[in-house]
């Protein structure tokens, strides 16, 4: 169990929870002058998108992708390549929708006129009017990071992006998951899962990464979690040519800090839910301003300030809602900003918003967050809805379960091993392999992994995953991989059987996706055939 793991269940299961809900007044007075100073933007238009654009991603002529151009599948990253090679030009828009598991094996550089590439890296390299959208049975990036640089208008929506590494084997995008730099302008990423296996030590870095003069970039409706690092805004103090970003409707798990990390330029975070935060949360810094209104912080430690510096950054705080918060005493380089939470700036934003209030965010963003759940959006009243424009190709996920009736043949996971994700307090992996249906496996969020495994190749074509009794239903997509090489072997939605080609493994990984309320497995069940 790493590090993260333990802290997450350290959090949950030993700590004497006091229920201290604190509710922040609405911006309070006292303004810096130097700080308050704005920035003129360029005007907003309205922007065909997949779904509906937010936030400052609508500024500077709007964020539109692949709207009007081509739209093309690819199932390898060398495919993702190909497409973008062969446009007209760099900058012909094109929609390249994505199913399957993304890695170093299928991605190759590719050249062409309208492209510049990299193997073992999904590169948009000095090109423009993308969209990159998962469909069908989702798509994964495995340990292979999405690298914009020096491009414009591009769109990420409906991915998966994990364990994507600095240091170690494989190496990809300098450890970031989502990394941009250079002349980097309008980029919505939407709906995505982020995450990492632990931290710095463990060869990862950042989850989502701007530096080097990156400006109009949303990021809405994702999961961030299990990392050392959420993600910087400037590189350094000095690099303070980046800014205009907004965070809402987001899920922050078990991150050490940078939620983000704000080095100059102005940020816009509302509605996002932040679970154990370890060291730092939101972290202004080197003249930073930050707007930070109707999010609920968790379980965490020093949630917003100026931290690891002495050069002051700044916020405007509303509606916030901060419960079992614990707050470090201030010094030449640390400067939280509670317990008693005040503004010290004013940032105004320069286009329209709808506010859920925070007591309501946790369930909102985990209703909506990530990538599988439909793209289900907030209407502003606390209740998902489906989003007002519908992709291309709308991302399905067919059913391939069917009643739980046991196969023929041994249940081949009693006497094996398991593993998974982080788990929630009271529970135990081999509670999947028992053979009991009263105890099961829940993991510490609504979402994650649990697996089988055996100490030699066993072939497997069948799995019935089983709920407990009172949570049937509570399993909603998923995906079925190998564990051994994370390819995915089948997706879908809801618990019961999954027939799929029979495959020779030592370990078989069941993924839940998405869920309404708390999943629990009772029986994680295998067969040969």
């Amino acid at each position: 169990m790493s590090k993260f793991d333990r802290r997450a269940v350290a959090a949950r299961g030993t700590r004497t929870r006091r229920a201290v809900v604190v509710r922040l007044a609405a911006a309070l007075a006292a303004v810096t002058a130097a700080a308050a100073v704005g920035t003129a933007l360029p005007g907003l238009q309205a922007s065909a998108a997949t779904g509906t654009v937010t936030g400052y991603a609508t500024a500077n002529g709007g964020t539109t992708g692949g709207a009007g151009g081509q739209t093309v599948r690819a199932t390898t990253g060398t495919a993702i390549h190909q497409a973008l090679c062969n446009r007209a030009s760099s900058s012909t828009p094109i929609t390249i929708q994505v199913e399957g598991t993304i890695n170093h094996g299928n991605t190759a550089k590719v050249s062409g006129g309208s492209c510049n590439t990299a193997a073992g890296v999904i590169e948009l390299k000095q090109i423009s009017n993308v969209t990159i959208v998962g469909v069908g049975g989702g798509a994964v990036f495995d340990q292979l990071g999405i690298h914009i640089r020096e491009a414009s208008n591009i769109i990420i929506q409906n991915v998966t992006v994990r364990n994507v590494k600095k240091s170690g084997s494989p190496t990809s995008n300098g450890g970031d998951a989502i990394g941009m730099e250079s002349d980097v302008r309008n980029v919505w990423v939407d709906h995505v899962t982020l995450e990492a296996s632990g931290g710095e030590s463990e060869g990862f870095d950042g989850l989502f990464d701007m530096k080097d003069n990156v400006q109009y970039v949303t990021l809405s409706y994702s999961v961030l979690r299990n990392s050392g690092r959420g993600g910087l805004i400037g590189s350094s103090e000095s690099d303070r040519s980046n800014g205009y970003v907004t965070f809402h409707h987001n899920l922050y798990e078990n991150i050490d800090s940078r939620t983000p990390l704000l080095r100059g330029g102005i940020a816009h975070i509302y509605d996002n839910h932040y679970v154990n935060l370890h060291e730092s949360g939101i972290n202004s810094r080197a003249g930073g301003r930050a707007k930070v209104e109707n999010n609920y912080f968790e379980d965490s430690k020093d949630v917003l300030g100026t931290f690891y510096t002495s050069e002051a950054g700044y916020w405007q705080v509303a509606g916030n809602i901060f419960d079992n918060v614990t707050w470090s005493s201030p010094g030449s380089e640390n400067n939280p900003a509670g317990p008693n939470v005040q503004s010290n700036t004013s940032v105004s934003v320069p286009y329209s918003y709808s506010l859920d209030t925070a007591s309501c965010v946790p369930d909102v963003v985990r209703r909506t967050a990530g990538a599988n759940t439909g793209l289900q959006v907030s209407n502003g009243s606390c209740t998902p809805q489906s989003p007002t424009a519908s992709p291309t190709s709308s991302p399905t996920s067919t059913p391939t379960t069917t009643p739980t009736s046991s196969p023929g043949g041994t249940n081949l996971s009693i006497g094996a091993g398991s593993d998974g994700s982080s788990k929630a307090s009271g529970t135990s992996y081999g509670n999947v392999r028992d053979g009991d249906l009263s105890t099961y496996w829940s993991p510490s969020g609504s979402t994650g992994d649990i697996s089988i495994k055996w100490g030699s190749a066993t072939t497997v074509s069948r799995v019935v995953i089983r709920e407990a009794a009172g949570s049937s239903g509570a399993i909603g997509s998923w995906q079925l991989l190998n564990g051994g090489t994370g390819a995915v072997l089948k997706s879908g939605s809801g618990a019961g059987t999954i027939t799929f080609t029979a495959t020779s493994l030592t370990k078989i990984t069941f993924r839940i996706t998405g869920a309404s309320g708390t999943p629990k497995v009772a029986e994680f069940e295998t067969y040969a055939s």
